[in-house]
């Protein structure tokens, strides 16, 4: 899908893996790697003896709830966040929809397909593609943000995003990743101080769930009532909804917490092997705070395709609004992981 500035709006990393690069070693999708765990494989068979019955969300969506010290009118229960911005899209009734780019495409994919107008707001490199408030156009009625954004992995605070909101606006904030930043610093999940907003959550990212599509919706009750009214039947599956209800609770919630701080020690490790890169003119956006880097270098398009030559997919940046072919997004892995790709890109760089 091409917008008339011409970025590719429906591509994504998993593109980079499919057909004959299933057997590359895989940078190019923000999916942790070494999940989902034994336990939670077990939890979801489980409920496979069920699947006779219609799906019953109501235990999952309480478990949301509590997981966020919310009422339960105030979730909605989605088959992964993908849906939300297509629910979002449909249901709310908005004149001027803006997107603060580079960050996820579908939200705006979403809104074009659904016959909107899109606004960009696009942060700037030399920046830090940190995000200033002031170039968000005052009569936006929907502004969308990622944080931390993907793919820049910028974490903006809190009180900044939150300034955002105006009387009339929907001020939605995708924090799919943030259950991969220690002690989900910035977070809003679970304020109802801010006036419009709403707060999406992905379990397939740090659960390894991209198959099974689960995620979850946090806003005011009467913007979950018109989303629910735009969804289909029973849009999550039985086994999704096992998930969901079993990924929210106090043992997932801790291994998720230890599993940012291994992410955030890997991300250095990461960083420190990129380093050495940089009289070749390789330079990361940042400082980094998700479970992914992105990387300007000059020469970029010819590199990737050296690297999957030598066994390794990485992101192309240049569809996402606000960079160009000379970005590359690199998911954060294990330090052996880390290495071979530094050996790998060496090598690329090089030959």
């Amino acid at each position: 899908m091409r917008t008339e500035s011409g970025h590719d709006l429906r591509h994504h990393g998993d593109a980079e893996v499919r057909d004959d690069g299933g057997s590359l070693v895989d940078l190019a999708v923000n999916v942790r790697a070494d999940t989902p765990p034994v336990w939670l494989r077990e939890h979801i068979a489980a409920s496979l003896g069920g699947l006779a019955a219609y799906p019953d969300g109501r235990a999952a969506r309480a478990a949301v709830a509590a997981r966020h010290g919310l009422p339960v009118e105030r979730v909605l229960l989605t088959a992964g966040a993908a849906e939300a911005f297509v629910l979002l899209a449909r249901a709310l009734k908005v004149r001027r929809p803006v997107v603060v780019h580079p960050q996820f495409t579908e939200p705006e994919a979403a809104l074009r397909d659904a016959g909107h107008a899109v606004g960009r707001v696009l942060l700037r490199e030399q920046d830090g593609f940190e995000l200033d408030p002031a170039a968000v156009p005052e009569d936006a009625d929907l502004v969308v943000i990622g944080n931390p954004t993907n793919p820049t992995s910028v974490l903006h605070p809190a009180d900044a995003i939150a300034g955002l909101a105006r009387p009339g606006r929907t001020l939605v904030v995708d924090e799919a990743f943030m259950d991969a930043v220690p002690g989900e610093s910035e977070a809003l999940a679970g304020r109802v101080d801010v006036p419009g907003l709403v707060v999406l959550r992905s379990l397939t990212k740090t659960w390894g769930l991209a198959g099974l599509r689960i995620g979850y919706v946090l806003a005011a009750p009467e913007t979950i009532e018109d989303l629910q009214r735009a969804q289909p039947l029973w849009p999550v599956s039985t086994p999704a909804l096992a998930a969901a209800e079993a990924c929210v609770g106090p043992r997932a919630v801790a291994e998720a917490a230890h599993a940012a701080h291994r992410i955030a020690a890997d991300r250095a490790h990461l960083l420190a092997g990129l380093d050495r890169f940089a009289p070749a003119g390789l330079r990361v956006a940042g400082p980094a705070q998700g479970p992914f880097v992105l990387l300007r270098l000059p020469g970029a398009s010819a590199v990737r395709r050296r690297l999957r030559d030598l066994g390794y997919a990485v992101r192309r940046g240049d569809t996402f609004p606000g960079l160009d072919e000379e970005w590359l997004r690199l998911a954060v892995r294990d330090r052996g992981t880390t290495d071979g790709f530094v050996h790998a890109l060496e090598r690329a760089l090089t030959d």
